[in-house]
């Protein structure tokens, strides 16, 4: 009787078991049904390219990104298609900037959050070590990006929400992770020992909107943006004006443009200065709210932010 306890026991224990790795089993292969995949790849919707650069350095081999902000997109005034909606459906897990940057979208990620993990990047971040400009009216600046410092902070979030996800992964993940931010480390150092040739006096960032702000702050240059924080915002002719005196003054000898707004505003400033005699040239493109083509050094985060640094470099060194 013992003997047929014992052997009653153990099927019993051989049957949990084997519905735990088929639960196990049947959870890979659900998150394949889910969304249409069929290698079991964790499907992740981001926004701008800045965070799907990220989470593809994180989660590695793990992960099928879908980012929703293509090069030239202007997150601040980007609006959710249905095409969005069903993409954000029809993930696992979606990361986005937060602090306002996809100002139009907040109630979506409110309306993801309680079907699926939605995590704003900026989560690790305290209010000390944010910016608060007063003429963004009491909000947070969200391009935090320009601070390879902060973006650490934001690449730890990524890791630990995929960790959450699929915590059997844990380890690829943390190692993807510290791997990435060594080279935000690096580049912060590149990034350093390059502002630095710049003359002190000659260290003035003029671009559409004030997007540079955080860099600015790391890497010791005074920014003036044309715009506020958001392109939201409006700008009038006093606003050209006053620049322009202030190049004019100053004698600053280049500006620059940004890949995702209209060019427009500042060529009217640089026309503006040349009427008081004051040559100033357009110093290049940067990239501020959206990163380069696919394919390209700056279609990746890493490329981008080098890219800007050798371009403001050339221009006012």
């Amino acid at each position: 009787m013992k003997k047929s306890k014992q052997a009653i026991l153990s099927l019993l224990l051989i049957g949990m078991l084997l519905i735990s790795v088929g639960c196990s089993s049947d959870s890979v292969q659900q998150r394949g049904e889910n969304t249409g995949d069929s290698d079991g790849k964790i499907i992740v919707v981001t926004t701008i390219g800045q965070i799907a650069d990220m989470v593809e350095q994180v989660g590695g081999e793990y992960v099928e990104v879908r980012g929703l902000m293509g090069p030239g997109v202007d997150p601040h005034l980007y609006k959710a298609s249905q095409g969005d909606i069903a993409k954000m459906e029809a993930a696992e897990i979606i990361f986005y900037n937060g602090l306002n940057l996809e100002g139009k979208m907040a109630d979506i990620f409110v309306r993801m959050a309680s079907q699926k993990p939605a995590i704003a990047v900026s989560e690790y971040l305290g209010d000390e070590e944010l910016m608060e400009p007063e003429a963004f009216a009491g909000h947070y600046d969200p391009h935090i990006w320009f601070d390879l410092n902060l973006w650490k902070r934001a690449a730890e979030r990524v890791r630990d929400g995929l960790i959450e996800l699929a915590p059997e992964h844990r380890a690829d993940f943390e190692q993807n992770a510290e791997a990435y931010m060594t080279q935000l480390e690096e580049l912060h150092q590149y990034a350093l020992e390059s502002i630095a040739t710049i003359p002190e006096e000659s260290r003035v960032l003029v671009t559409a909107h004030d997007a540079f702000g955080y860099f600015g702050e790391a890497y010791g240059m005074e920014v003036v943006g044309l715009q506020g924080i958001s392109t939201d915002a409006e700008y009038g002719v006093m606003d050209v004006q006053n620049l322009v005196e202030m190049l004019v003054e100053r004698k600053i000898k280049a500006v620059f443009i940004e890949s995702s707004v209209p060019p427009t505003a500042i060529e009217a400033v640089v026309e503006g200065a040349k009427v008081q005699g004051h040559e100033v040239k357009i110093g290049g493109e940067l990239f501020s709210d959206a990163m380069g083509e696919a394919g390209t050094p700056e279609g990746t985060f890493l490329g981008m932010f080098r890219h800007n640094v050798n371009t403001i470099v050339q221009a006012l060194r």
